[in-house]
Parts: structure tokens; sequence; C-alpha cells
């Protein structure tokens, strides 16, 4: 039973230092008032032998009451302060945190747009090559084309004889008359004119030229070729009778404009017919710059 009493005077004893904290605190001789007004209420008036000892007990209890109390409210107020401590600790180290992570956060900033500005650097050289060897590509088919037209305008030949059709002699003149070689075999390049029997120079350069001749015995056969109106080379040949036949061929030096014919000989004979005997033929080997 005093047990009990006691748990009870230690209950409300610490609500009276709780409320005195709040209201000011009580003096010691106060909380004894209160304790023997409880422990009046608690137990009905007995005899002056059980009241003595029940208020020594009380006083003796509620003094290692208070120094429980105090003691625990030491160690509270240690423990509070500790964790008030840890938690500026704490707080601190968010802090600290938070600046790093600021920190963090603007260096990936700064390295995604490092990044992105090297990315687009690096398309740009890249789109650039490209550009390059597209221009290349384009130069080099340009080239091509331009090397095709300028073979194409290289590529310069030529042959003929001279009867389309038929047969019979050609000649003698009284003058040097210029052959027209009309039975074209090839023209390449369009620089002969069979109307004309002339070959005109498209390009500078060295040209071939050869010519054949082909007639009957008792009279001469003598053909040259000519270059601008001089004289060249000859193909003659005599017999007294039965065939005679001759060639020749010369490289000339032709400027752009250029013109070689072959010139039958005045007083000379040639004859021709479905063999085409009598040929005019040229080429250019290489241009000259």
């Amino acid at each position: 039973m005093k047990g009990l009493v006691c748990l009870l005077l230690l209950l409300e004893t610490f609500v009276c230092v709780v409320q005195h904290q709040v209201d000011g605190g009580l003096n010691e001789n106060e909380i004894s008032q209160q304790l023997r007004s409880e422990d009046g209420r608690q137990n009905p008036p007995q005899t002056d032998t059980l009241r003595d000892e029940a208020s020594t007990d009380s006083q003796q209890n509620c003094h290692l009451c208070f120094s429980d109390i105090h003691a625990a409210l030491r160690e509270l107020t240690a423990t509070v302060t500790e964790q008030k401590v840890n938690i500026r600790e704490l707080t601190a180290t968010v802090t600290e945190q938070k600046t790093i992570n600021r920190e963090l956060t603007g260096n990936i900033r700064a390295l995604e747009t490092r990044l992105r500005d090297e990315m687009n650097r690096k398309n740009d050289v890249i789109l650039e090559e490209l550009n390059k060897k597209n221009d290349e590509i384009s130069n080099l088919t340009l080239g091509q084309v331009e090397l095709r037209k300028e073979n194409r305008d290289r590529e310069i030949a030529f042959s003929a004889s001279l009867m389309q059709s038929g047969s019979g002699h050609i000649g003698p003149f009284t003058t040097d008359i210029t052959l027209t070689y009309r039975n074209v075999f090839t023209n390449i390049g369009n620089a002969y004119n069979p109307i004309t029997g002339v070959f005109t120079a498209p390009l500078k350069g060295a040209y071939m030229f050869r010519i054949s001749i082909y007639g009957h015995g008792g009279i001469l056969a003598t053909v040259s070729i000519v270059k601008n109106g001089e004289h060249t080379v000859i193909a003659h040949d005599i017999q007294a009778q039965d065939r005679l036949n001759s060639s020749n061929g010369v490289v000339l030096i032709l400027e752009v404009g250029d013109v070689v014919y072959v010139r039958l000989e005045s007083g000379t004979r040639i004859a021709d017919g479905q063999s085409n005997h009598n040929t005019f033929s040229g080429f250019l080997l290489f241009p000259l710059r």
C-alpha cells in the first residue's frame, strides 16, 4: 500500500514540478504541503502515529523523487543539447551538400554545353569535309566531262578515195588542180571537206598525212601534199606501159585553221575505179599547246 502511495505521490509531484516550471515554480514547503494534502485525500484521518509515519515517509520519498527528477531533467537537457548540436551539424552538412549539388549541377550543365558545342563543331567539320568531297566529286565529274569533250575534240581522223562510183582517168590538165576525194570512209571530227578536198586543222598539233596513187603506163602520175599552198611531199611514178603506182606520207605541225590538200601536177594523169587505188588520209597524232 505504501508503494502505491509513493507511486501516486511521485506522479503528482512530477506534475507539480512541471506546473512549477510553467507558473514560475513552487518551493519545497509548498510541494510538501501539497503532498500532505494529497495524502489526506487518499487516506482518511487515522491515528497520529500513522499520520506521522506517512508524513515522514512522504518527505523522504519526495526528497528522493526530487533528486531523481533533477537527474532525469539534467540527462534529458544534455540529450536535447546533444541532439541540437547534431541537428546543427546535420543542417550544416545538408547545406554543404546542397552547395555541392549546385556546383555539380553547374558543372554538368557546363559539360553538356561544352559537349553540345564540341558535337556541333565536329558536325560542322564533317559537313564541311562532306561538302569538300562533294565539290571534289563535282569538279572531278566536270573534269571528266571536259576531258571527254576535249578528247572528242582531239579525235580527228579521215580517209577517202577519189570516185564514189564508176571508173576512169583524171588528167592530164594544163595547170595543177586540187583533187577532191569524194568517197569518204572516215571523217571523225569533220575536219575534212569532201566537196573541196581540203582538210582544215581544228587544233594545234602534229598530224600524219598519207597519199597513194595509181595509173596506167605511157604517162606520168604525180601528186603532192600541199600545206597552206606550199608543196611538202610527192608521190610519183612513170611506166612505158602496164600499171603504175606510188605512195608517200608526212607529219606536219599545224596551227588552228591551217589547210592541207592533195594537188595533181599539170601534165600528169591518174586512174581510179571501184578498187579505190587513189586515197588521201590523215589523223591527229597529238595536240600541242
